[in-house]
């Protein structure tokens, strides 16, 4: 089952590349993305896998049933989109974003990079060893480095050497750390320890104190610089910005929790070996100084993507917040997890359609959009609040569970700088966004959108509500099992 998740898109890219067709193509991308979350829901319930090598535990389940829900939403989206970009005019010279050029980056090599894409987020949530697990998410890197570089525009070239070479330097410190993390268990009564996850946390309580203390030092630096936490988070925001919506989307709500996912596991061994306060708190001061950086760039920000990609450096640190509190906080995070990905998927996608309507990212040369185009408007609006954590919507559950965690644990210094971060995060995106929902349209370059463009981001919207109202029995059981793997009560 596992085995096939993983290969399942990874055959589908070669027959993207094969398949002349341009609708054809598109349909089979869409397939692939609705046979492949059909087969995550089937293996939500098979624990099974090659044994010390891949396997899905409640974590993995709950990053991989992300990863597949909002592929299929941006495949969907895409329909609409690679259409418009096949058949669109030369855009005026005021335009932004300069066409892309099809001759440079044909549609069948960008639907193949999407596809390899999935199967190696798929293969990041389901290794079980730490060498599989960094060779999975040095693949990410590889298949989206190309999507960035869509537009072929010298600050999408710049975004793409800066995710390069960034994410470059953070992995190789990630396998510096998984380095660190085998010398830890080399001892005379270790020697049957594998790297697999199961093996070291057997091994746990006699592993090299010191040693794992610097490996998990040089985890939550690596793979921290590809989740994007400050201040290891410069690749982020141009990558973000500079992609087409839907590789922003996924970036932004799939890849990042897959480098998560990397910390997490870290976190489970130094736990399971008496160091979780060590890495806890690590992960608690670098949890706060990505909200505030955020913050700060969010306040001065006049770039509407941008300040979308810097909202998710603030989520990535309350993510390391709530692990790092740990207790409700654990569950906290997971639960932040889910309703990050949906709501901030939802706002990247519907930031395209702006894109396409005001051929700007300027927030200052947007206005008017509940005149120009009512249901993009409103979902702009309902994404506001969604990923601002208002209630009803999921965010405001996970982030006051959160809270509800740090002044259980006596953190009021944390429990304080939390809430004036958020507070502050609110101010710094509500004056733009509501600015831009409201007042009189300026002169437009107004598009027809097909449902194609819609129908995900409702989709997605109504999921960000929905988890903020009521828990599915099995999801509410997932994240309660993925909770207590990381130390969670």
């Amino acid at each position: 089952m596992i085995t096939l998740l993983i290969a399942l898109p990874a055959f589908a890219a070669l027959a993207a590349v094969l398949i002349k067709n341009h609708p054809m193509r598109r349909r089979m991308m869409v397939g692939t993305a609705l046979l492949h979350l059909c087969l995550t829901l089937a293996a939500a319930d098979y624990r099974g896998g090659i044994v010390g090598w891949l396997g899905l535990d409640s974590i993995g389940i709950i990053f991989l049933g992300i990863t597949s829900v909002l592929f299929l939403a941006a495949t969907i989206y895409a329909l609409g989109y690679l259409a418009a970009e096949k058949e669109k005019h030369p855009p005026r010279a005021d335009f932004i974003e300069p066409k892309t050029v099809f001759a440079n980056m044909p549609e069948a090599i960008f639907t193949a990079c999407l596809l390899l894409f999935l199967s190696t987020l798929t293969l990041a949530c389901a290794a079980q060893n730490f060498g599989l697990l960094w060779v999975a998410i040095e693949a990410t890197t590889l298949a989206t480095t190309p999507l960035i570089y869509y537009h072929r525009h010298h600050r999408s070239l710049e975004a793409a050497w800066k995710y390069l070479l960034v994410s470059s330097v953070g992995i190789a410190l990630a396998l510096l750390g998984t380095m660190f993390l085998a010398v830890s268990a080399m001892r005379p009564e270790n020697v049957e320890v594998s790297m697999s996850l199961a093996d070291f946390l057997r091994a746990a309580p006699r592993l090299d104190p010191m040693w794992l203390k610097g490996a998990f030092i040089f985890l939550l630096i690596g793979y921290g610089t590809k989740m994007g936490l400050a201040p290891m988070h410069a690749w982020l925001p141009d990558a973000h910005s500079e992609s087409p919506s839907i590789v922003s989307a996924l970036l932004s709500g799939a890849q990042l929790n897959c480098a998560f996912l990397g910390i997490a596991r870290g976190l489970q061994i130094c736990a399971a070996a008496g160091q979780g306060p060590f890495a806890r708190e690590l992960l608690v001061w670098f949890g706060i100084v990505s909200m505030a950086v955020a913050a700060a760039f969010i306040l001065a920000q006049a770039d509407y993507k941008r300040m979308l990609a810097y909202s998710s450096v603030e989520h990535m640190g309350i993510l390391a917040l709530g692990i790092g509190l740990g207790g409700a906080g654990s569950f906290g995070a997971m639960l932040h997890a889910v309703n990050h990905s949906l709501a901030k998927g939802m706002l990247f996608l519907l930031a395209g359609n702006i894109l396409a309507i005001y051929k700007t990212k300027s927030t200052h040369d947007v206005t008017g959009i509940l005149k120009v185009s009512p249901v993009n408007g409103a979902l702009w609006l309902i994404g506001l609040f969604a990923i601002a954590g208002a209630p009803p919507f999921g965010l405001f559950i996970s982030e006051i569970t959160i809270l509800r965690a740090a002044v259980d644990g006596g953190r009021t210094v944390v429990a304080a700088l939390y809430l004036i971060l958020l507070a502050a995060v609110f101010i710094g995106m509500a004056s733009p966004m509501l600015a831009m929902a409201g007042g009189a349209p300026g002169k437009t370059y107004a598009e027809s959108h097909s449902p194609t463009s819609i129908i995900p981001v409702a989709a997605l919207a109504g999921l960000s509500l929905l988890f903020g109202l009521w828990l599915p029995h099995p999801l509410l059981q997932t994240l309660r099992g993925a909770g207590r793997l990381l130390g969670g009560s």
